[in-house]
């Protein structure tokens, strides 16, 4: 059943990234609930006084019938951590075979996690969009409004220029100095060297990075039937191939680029996760509860 709520292609059929994000996270946790072999720790720990803009469902109103104060109830793991996420909005990223197309899977990503981050585990989450450039900067916070800004700037997220990793991770050394969970969301279509040298600074910072590697299927296993020209979406470089390139040739360099990159992520203490845009989105939310969980 838990598959339903997180299969891609069902949720390309949702207009709403509000609804999406509902959707993956409620089915998800729901599934979680009913697992023994996760633990989705609630064990109640302390109260904390009522502040402007938390979750009403969260207020003990027992306690409120007595003392006629607003308290709500805390659980052990919320630390009010935060989450920061680094999203890829480069041309190369609107390639699709079948939707959702990589950006819009990235979208689904982005949107569960602050839907997961905020509504569940009460931390403060933010948002860099970059490309070329850093496009949109949304500062982490817990106030009110903070999902739908978040949802907005997903929304606008759109395609275009090519990537520059040094971009985001200038802004972030120069606007964040509070220490949490990174993730970054990209095809990562750059050096491995290059990619892991710039975000290894934030490992150093006390962060908890992770790097989500979005791919569609057909640049996993691509399906070619007779010779083809293919675009590069940022250079607009062109380049013909036939079949059997692509099935030596091709394959062989993207495993090797895939491995270099893993390899160097984890040489730098950075999390990896290789995700094709047709798997179901658990496998990112358990990487993010498995981190929020290590660095309670």
């Amino acid at each position: 059943m838990m598959e339903r709520f997180l299969d891609p292609a069902i949720l390309a059929s949702i207009s709403s990234l509000d609804l999406v994000a509902r959707t993956v996270v409620d089915g998800f946790v729901s599934g979680l609930h009913r697992s023994p072999d996760f633990g989705f720790s609630q064990e109640f720990a302390e109260y904390r006084a009522y502040s402007p803009g938390d979750d009403l469902r969260h207020v003990d109103w027992n306690l409120f019938a007595r003392t006629e104060r607003l308290y709500l109830k805390r659980y052990q793991g919320e630390t009010n951590g935060q989450l920061v996420i680094l999203l890829d909005a480069s041309n190369s990223m609107q390639f699709t075979s079948r939707r959702p197309s990589k950006a819009d899977y990235a979208r689904y990503i982005a949107a569960s996690l602050f839907y997961l981050a905020i509504r569940n585990q009460h931390d403060s989450a933010g948002l860099i969009v970059f490309d070329s450039e850093v496009r949109n900067y949304i500062q982490p916070s817990t106030r009110s409004g903070q999902l739908r800004r978040l949802f907005a700037a997903l929304e606008q997220a759109e395609p275009r220029e090519r990537t520059d990793f040094s971009k985001p991770l200038e802004h972030f050394r120069a606007q964040l100095h509070r220490r949490g969970i990174v993730i970054v969301i990209s095809d990562f279509y750059e050096s491995p060297e290059v990619i892991v040298h710039a975000l290894e600074s934030l490992r150093f910072k006390g962060n908890d990075v992770v790097l989500f590697h979005v791919l569609d299927p057909h640049e996993l296993q691509p399906v070619m039937k007779g010779p083809a020209i293919l675009v590069d979406l940022e250079s607009e470089q062109t380049m013909e191939v036939v079949p059997e390139s692509i099935n030596s040739s091709y394959r062989y360099k993207l495993q090797a680029h895939i491995d270099d990159l893993r390899s160097r992520a984890l040489a730098a203490r950075l999390e990896y996760q290789l995700i094709s845009t047709d798997q179901p989105l658990d496998s990112m939310l358990r990487d993010y509860l498995s981190l929020r969980k290590a660095g309670a």
